[in-house]
């Protein structure tokens, strides 16, 4: 195996495009001008997350898309090296009208984090992690 990458629905293509954009997920070149799906690089190993409309999802898997809004399958979670990118991104999905459900915050002493959904209501984390502060085992 040599790539993963994530696939989500979402209910409008253009909306996801822009908000992803907003808060600064590199558009894929490859398919930028591609109506019927939206596809991001995200970090320095490109790691591809793609959005399909719900039915286009619902026929690749086989099955009906989780209603957001009552839980979540998963939380995607995203690398930061600072508290600094923490905060700044935080207000970067503010303004591009994502919902922050875990405003910017420090966990057992050592990790800074904040929680928010995307249009879809898809779950996200960006996490610093202080290793010097983190306990010794």
């Amino acid at each position: 195996m040599k790539t993963i990458w994530l696939n989500l629905p979402v209910r409008n293509i253009q909306k996801s495009r822009t908000f992803f954009n907003k808060i600064g997920f590199r558009e894929n070149q490859m398919h930028k001008e591609a109506k019927d799906l939206a596809s991001f690089l995200i970090g320095e190993n490109d790691f591809a997350m793609m959005l399909f409309p719900e039915e286009t999802f619902k026929d690749f898997t086989q099955n009906a898309i989780a209603d957001t809004t009552k839980g979540n399958e998963m939380l995607i979670n995203i690398d930061a090296q600072s508290k600094e990118e923490v905060d700044a991104f935080a207000k970067a999905v503010e303004s591009a009208s994502g919902t922050v459900f875990a405003a910017p915050s420090v966990i057992d002493g050592w990790m800074y984090t904040f929680g928010f959904a995307d249009l879809d209501g898809h779950r996200w984390s960006m996490l610093y992690m202080d290793t010097d502060k983190m306990p010794k085992t």
